[in-house]
């Protein structure tokens, strides 16, 4: 697509010298590292012959201090002024410091940058601004000398005219206030700058009072920090010189130079020299050619099917790119050759253009594996489709989404599970459903439970029909259908001796059960009274009367004979 570019007024501009140069050859490249051997320039592109990144992806540099004045070539009488600025700057320890600011102010300012793009001399800062000061203000929007594509008269005059209206109509210098006398906006970020803060001011601004943070004077366009605080100013805004420049004229994507001749291509949404819209490895003009982009960048049809077409397999042909490129396995195939050597094993028909898979060693199309050979799910009852999650389980197959709990219908996945009856569950709904519940509290026993007669209890649920507590591990007592501590059966059911009121209790019978009638300790009674063995003695002298004559005495206690004859 062809553009126009309107005329400027015919001005001339003098040739002049520039006191600086710019070292690119051999220069690394920031982005490609050891791997490219240094820039070597292109006859006409902005590119690097070695590895193909552009001319400031490499570590381009001046060969001497350089201030943007020098640059820009607007010293004029101002030699003197701009040596003095250097020799201060370099007195401060820097490259370049703001005009006008104090030794303690021109600290302050620096330290409001970032620490990496602080100008300080043999630091990283330094070497920041001088890229800075080359990519910002490119050299070939400078001067005539420094462009190799301008064309005819016409151009020149043009490139002449902008120079010098850009200088007149946009072109300042930001000037750094040291001391706010109050709060002030920032233009930038709305942020506050407070009273007695830095800020920098842009005197082509038509309202008075707009400032910036150090930080905020960035260039609209790139949002980087304007190098020197030298700005271009257009609609209310400003402008690094290289941003600002392609708001007046189109820059070549291909040489970077800015077009002033008359006629252009528009391609790839950028614009172009007449001659510069090119193949990236053969530099044929691709204006009114078919070409193929590659990374972005394009390619004649020649060289795009010479460097990138893959070669077929199946006849060892390179697979142009007016031709399908069919990949199995890795490997590349035209159609034509695809069809000949792959076809499904079922229906016999190409698989060209077709989903397909190798099931147990033969190719097959997808409509016949769904119908011959897919798995259903036996969740849905749908088949399972090739590359649909699955999970397997005993032989059988689930889309992953269907391999849910039959009870709460939570997906289960990867977590355990317990199948049962051709379904699974979790495994609290397994355990809800189909767990040994105790005969107590009627809820599922996870584990440590117990068996009496025949039913399943919580060991803390066997407990006592008197007092509740567990009776777990624990001699205990069976009487009229309820389980008794001993300490609850002997009090309500067991006889009491007649010594020491304590209850005389049985003896384990089945079942770990202690059943009355049975007692545990010999015991002596006597009419309706009953003793422990260990309590029948005599009250007087304390000797066991167990098998032994003994009497009553006045006190209906029993007593030796020998004590009865005192």
């Amino acid at each position: 697509m062809a553009g126009t570019n309107t005329n400027f007024p015919s001005r001339r501009r003098k040739r002049v010298h520039y006191p600086f140069e710019e070292v690119d050859r051999g220069q690394p490249c920031v982005s490609c590292g050891d791997k490219c051997p240094g820039f070597a320039p292109h006859k006409w592109r902005c590119t690097c012959c070695n590895c193909g990144c552009r001319r400031e992806e490499h570590d381009v540099i001046h060969d001497n201090l350089v201030t943007v004045m020098e640059r820009l070539n607007v010293v004029g009488d101002n030699t003197k002024d701009v040596e003095k600025a250097k020799e201060r700057a370099l007195g401060l320890g820097y490259s370049w410091v703001p005009d006008g600011l104090p030794p303690g102010k021109v600290e302050e300012f620096m330290n409001s940058l970032p620490n990496d793009q602080v100008p300080r001399l043999h630091t990283s800062g330094e070497k920041f601004r001088d890229r800075q000061l080359i990519i910002q203000i490119p050299k070939q929007d400078m001067a005539e000398e420094f462009c190799r594509h301008l064309g005819d008269a016409a151009a020149v005059e043009n490139f002449n005219q902008f120079l010098e209206l850009r200088e007149e109509a946009a072109f300042g210098v930001g000037r750094v206030k040291d001391y706010l006398p109050q709060d002030m906006e920032c233009y930038k970020c709305g942020g506050e700058i407070e009273a007695g803060e830095l800020a920098v001011f842009a005197d082509r601004m038509d309202e008075e009072g707009i400032c910036w943070h150090p930080l905020c004077f960035t260039c609209f366009k790139c949002d980087e920090i304007v190098v020197d605080l030298c700005y271009f100013f257009r609609e209310g805004q400003v402008y690094c010189e290289r941003h600002y420049a392609e708001l007046i004229m189109p820059r070549c994507a291909s040489c970077d130079e800015l077009i002033f001749s008359g006629e252009y291509v528009k391609a790839m949404n950028e614009n172009f020299h007449s001659g510069h819209f090119c193949c990236q490895q053969c530099d044929t003009s691709l204006s009114g050619q078919s070409y193929i982009l590659r990374e972005e960048q394009p390619y004649c049809v020649a060289c795009y099917d010479g460097l990138f077409a893959n070669r077929c397999e199946e006849c060892g042909k390179k697979i142009g790119h007016d031709n399908k490129d069919l990949i199995f396995k890795g490997n590349h195939f035209h159609e034509s050759c695809f069809e000949q050597r792959y076809s499904c094993g079922m229906c016999k028909q190409s698989l060209a253009d077709k989903a397909f898979g190798n099931w147990d060693g033969m190719m097959c199309c997808l409509e016949c594996y769904e119908k011959h050979l897919a798995r259903t799910c036996p969740r849905c009852g749908e088949i399972i489709k090739p590359g649909a999650k699955r999970l397997g389980y005993q032989g059988k197959e689930w889309h992953d989404k269907c391999f849910v709990c039959k009870v709460c219908n939570e997906h289960i996945g990867t977590k355990k599970f317990v199948p049962k009856d051709d379904d699974i569950y979790c495994n609290n709904c397994y355990e809800e459903s189909f767990g040994t519940r105790c005969a107590g509290c009627n809820k599922v026993i996870q584990s440590g439970g117990l068996l009496y007669r025949n039913e399943p209890w919580h060991p803390e649920c066997f407990s006592c029909s008197g007092c509740g507590k567990s009776i777990h591990n624990t001699r205990f007592y069976f009487k009229e259908g309820k389980r008794l501590c001993t300490d609850c059966f002997g009090e309500k059911f067991a006889p009491k001796c007649d010594e020491c009121n304590k209850p005389i209790l049985g003896k384990y019978g089945e079942h770990g059960i202690i059943q009355p009638g049975k007692p545990d300790t010999k015991y002596v009674a006597f009419q309706s009274r009953k003793w422990h063995n260990k309590c029948f003695n005599c009250k007087k002298c304390q000797t066991s009367l167990v098998g032994e004559a003994f009497t009553m005495d006045n006190d209906d206690k029993i007593i030796c004979p020998n004590c009865a004859q005192e």
